[in-house]
């Protein structure tokens, strides 16, 4: 793309009608938009994807989680303060080149409480620009096609087929990845907007935004919003950041999805897939993937699988196949803050405080019946193995289902134990509470935050296309 420049290599002193901070799953859509009628410049910390070649495919899924972070890798890793493996795009298209593709859009609940008073009309428009560019509807897996059938098998009905409508029920939705493999993230949404005034600036740290009583517009964060001297005073004042405005909910009401998954070694080889199908349901919902694994699964991160797993078996070629479990909403809320006052690039401590709200955990013991139910179906029988006296059971990869699940204590022990993430996390900037219904920075003026840290909740299974459709 013409219009992307190292940062350092642009004039010391230039102005733009908009500064569009982070060329992510928001940022890139909403500059395409804005490009139409405005100059814009966008300010990515990141590479573009070309430098990272593994972005760009569904071979190359994996292989992101578990490259060394050198500071810039495009899947960047931290650890939460709950003790779970995350990561954070970091590469021009944000989290969106990074993450399992699945297009599915917010839910009708996520609209009704979001703070925000939306156009319907606008929003399905916003939704099919997307879709019209990156997202395609592949052939289903046999993988994808058995747990489809499973989750009908079990209850979770009806049969939606194919949209990426949130549907109660089961369905296959859309995907970035076509039927070659090859990821369509929201970097080819700029294509969409007047390249002539748009400017892209790769390896562009923003380590705050300078306020004047000039006009000036950018997009931000909790963590830049906290540098900037935006937060809660007593802790702007502890951290020696000079307060700009006193807004004590920056940082506050994060939250992340909790995942719970059961890992099965197959007994016959499976091809790779990604994301496609999922069982909805109001409490939770249930996708699943397929990969092989030629190399030791010691080397994959705590995040794909609980933290006690262990493997009977050596390390060889396999195919493990996940059933995933996504508890909606959530309810438990954590917060954040700062790693340092001054290095914008050193991540943000965060709590999720996942299970904290009883409902959330009542919902997981309720997805863990579930679980045991699809276990059980016609359907998932050709994944078991036969033993040498004739028994057919799963192999696990990692912990299988308690053996006792009539206590219910024993099934929350299970949820917190084997807890990890669904990277969907959100919160810290949240309408009503950081910024207005129309996103602006409440207090500030010519500043406003678009992207998921606005949520009060996930929209529907997978966060994504809602995050680009607010973009456009």
């Amino acid at each position: 793309m013409k219009s992307v420049y190292n940062a350092i290599d642009l004039p010391l002193v230039e102005e733009y009608d908009y500064i569009v901070i982070g060329g992510g799953t928001a940022g890139c859509p909403l500059a395409a938009t804005l490009s139409e009628k405005y100059s814009i410049l966008v300010l990515e910390r990141g590479n573009t994807p070309k430098a990272h070649p593994n972005v760009l495919s569904l071979s190359g899924f994996l292989k992101n989680f578990i490259e060394e972070d050198n500071g810039d890798t495009p899947a960047q890793r931290f650890i939460s303060e709950d003790g779970v493996d995350n990561i954070r795009g970091r590469v021009l298209g944000g989290s969106s080149m990074v993450n399992g593709g699945f297009f599915s859009e917010a839910d009708d609940d996520f609209f009704a409480k979001s703070g925000v008073e939306w156009d319907m009309n606008e929003v399905e428009k916003a939704y099919k620009w997307v879709k019209n560019k990156i997202v395609s509807y592949s052939n289903l897996s046999i993988w994808q096609s058995v747990v489809k059938q499973a989750l009908l098998e079990v209850g979770i009905g009806p049969d939606n087929k194919v949209t990426t409508k949130h549907k109660i029920g089961t369905k296959q939705s859309g995907s970035i990845f076509d039927d070659m493999g090859q990821r369509h993230g929201a970097v080819e949404l700029l294509n969409k907007g007047n390249l002539k005034n748009l400017r892209i600036a790769i390896h562009a740290y923003v380590n705050r935004i300078i306020f004047s009583t000039k006009s000036s517009s950018a997009l931000g964060s909790p963590q830049l919003l906290l540098l900037s001297g935006i937060g809660p005073k007593s802790y702007l004042s502890s951290q020696h950041i000079p307060i700009v405005l006193s807004q004590p909910n920056v940082g506050k009401f994060m939250a992340d999805n909790p995942r719970n998954n059961l890992n099965l070694i197959t007994p016959f080889p499976l091809e790779s897939s990604i994301l496609q199908v999922v069982g909805i349901t109001k409490e939770y919902y249930i996708e699943t993937l397929s990969y092989n694994l030629p190399f030791s699964p010691t080397t994959l991160p705590s995040s794909f699988f609980p933290h006690n797993y262990s493997l009977a078996i050596p390390p060889l070629q396999l195919s493990v196949a996940n059933i995933v479990g996504k508890v909606a909403g959530p309810l438990s809320k954590g917060s954040l803050w700062l790693a340092s006052n001054t290095d914008v690039k050193a991540t943000p401590h965060v709590r999720f405080n996942y299970f904290s709200n009883p409902i959330d955990l009542e919902r997981c013991v309720s997805m863990m019946g579930k679980f045991r139910d699809l276990l059980k179906t016609k359907s998932l029988d050709r994944m078991k193995y036969n033993d040498l006296k004739g028994n057919r059971d799963f192999l696990f990869y990692g912990p299988s289902l308690p053996t006792n699940q009539t206590t219910i204590s024993i099934i929350k022990d299970y949820c917190r134990s084997s807890v990890t993430t669904f990277w969907h996390y959100h919160g810290g900037c949240q309408v009503g509470k950081v910024v207005d219904g129309d996103f602006k920075v409440i207090g500030i003026d010519s500043l406003r935050v678009v992207d998921g840290s606005t949520f009060i909740s996930s929209p529907g299974t997978n966060p994504q296309a809602t995050i680009m459709m607010i973009g456009r």
